[in-house]
């Protein structure tokens, strides 16, 4: 059914129609509506046979849910930002007991300096930690990897993390198509653990284990995202059979079949960048858009396939390693070992930069020209940049970054206006 509705309100349905048994909520934007949104529910009756945890922190919610999924319990937490680091220990603990529990993270930037708008470090900051993760470029993709994340999560008996651009999608309003309950049960059956507390068969779940074994562990945490690679696509196809449209899978291409710059991007900003793919090929531009869905397992094959007839490809990145670059970028050229590719790294949208059409536009120019550096940052305020590296070769005692950045910025914008 059509609705008219907040990004974290459908996503909150979509749980609901989940049926999930434990809900551990901690409030942190730009997720907080979506535990609110389940709240209302529980509290009203419309969702039933759930127990909704108000817990002190976000350690304290993973936790919560780390014992109830173990305990057999369907589970769902979601956090964001600072977050996503308070609960660091469980959310490795998580993937390494296999519990398949689904989060949801309302991407935000992580500080210091404080910040609360989009960007894509919180989730990368934990991409090794054993969690599938899933990116969502529209909020109706957002409500339809939900629903795929508790089948995929209970298939393997691995955590997923679906990951939504906080504000751009969160917070948005627009026209989602909210399934039936009978549609969601019959896609979803009902949880069956691999693994459970059972006072009768007692055993268990997390016991020491010392080198004998530990590699052997993670070893099998691998082997569960590689067989992720093939159930995604298996997964999305059954979906769209049963609900009439294309949402999850491993990657998307837009335009590439003939392109000749490809950009790579992951969730919401792949809306501006098609856009600006259009307008490049109406003025003779040969582009094309790769959407990356799933980052882990991150698919080398379909990413290969995509990008080989290529002669340049930008991985358009909204986080940085800091030291190196991009995070992304690593997966993209590993998957194009032995072609003869020209490559780009690009920062992009750090704490919730605007990416505009006309810089990707000019970005694509650039490619197309062979004109990028390696490693570029769009957008980026150089007169502020290099008036900070200059203050610190003048003096000692410089101050605060950020503050020095914010007071410059304020006095040329008062010189602009007098």
């Amino acid at each position: 059914m059509l609705k008219q509705t907040e990004g974290s309100h459908a996503v909150a349905e979509a749980i609901a129609l989940c049926r999930p048994e434990v809900i551990c909520a901690y409030p942190i934007t730009p997720q907080t509506h979506i535990v609110e949104g389940l709240g209302e529910m529980v509290k009203s009756g419309e969702l039933k046979d759930c127990e909704f945890i108000n817990v002190e922190s976000e350690f304290a919610a993973l936790s919560v849910a780390i014992g109830s999924s173990a305990a057999g319990a369907r589970s769902y937490t979601a956090t964001a930002s600072q977050g996503i680091l308070f609960m660091a220990e469980a959310v490795y603990n998580a993937a390494g007991l296999g519990l398949p529990i689904v989060m949801t993270i309302g991407n935000r930037a992580i500080g210091a300096p404080i910040n609360i708008w989009n960007d894509h470090s919180d989730s990368m900051s934990m991409r090794d930690a054993g969690w599938i993760q899933l990116y969502a470029e529209t909020n109706q993709e957002a409500v339809d990897l939900h629903i795929q994340a508790f089948r995929l999560a209970e298939e393997l008996s691995c955590p997923v993390m679906v990951c939504v651009d906080g504000f751009i999608l969160t917070h948005a309003y627009e026209r989602i198509d909210i399934p039936t309950q009978g549609q969601v049960d019959a896609y979803l059956p009902k949880f069956e653990p691999v693994q459970i507390l059972d006072c009768d068969e007692p055993v268990s779940i997390g016991a020491m284990v010392g080198p004998e074994a530990f590699f052997e562990v993670r070893y099998l945490q691998h082997h569960k995202q590689l067989r992720a690679l093939e159930l995604i696509p298996q997964l999305a196809a059954e979906f769209k059979q049963q609900f009439g449209r294309d949402s999850g899978g491993l990657v998307r291409t837009y335009q590439c079949e003939d392109a000749d710059t490809i950009i790579v991007a992951l969730g919401s900003i792949n809306g501006t960048v098609k856009d600006a793919v259009d307008e490049a090929r109406a003025n003779g531009q040969r582009a094309g858009v790769l959407t990356i869905c799933s980052f882990r397992p991150f698919p080398l094959v379909e990413v290969r396939a995509a990008l080989e007839k290529a002669k340049r490809v930008v991985v358009l990145e909204k986080t940085l390693a800091v030291g190196l670059g991009g995070v992304v970028s690593d997966g993209v050229r590993k998957s194009l070992s032995g072609i003869a590719l020209k490559g780009y790294t690009v920062i992009a949208g750090l704490g919730g930069r605007s990416i505009t059409k006309r810089s990707l536009l000019n970005l694509l120019k650039q490619a197309d020209r062979d004109e990028l550096e390696p490693l570029s940052f769009l957008d980026l305020n150089w007169d502020v940049v290099n008036r900070e590296i200059e203050r610190g070769k003048q003096q000692r005692r410089t101050g605060p970054i950020a503050e020095n950045i914010l007071r410059d910025l304020h006095t040329n914008a008062a010189a602009r206006t007098s």
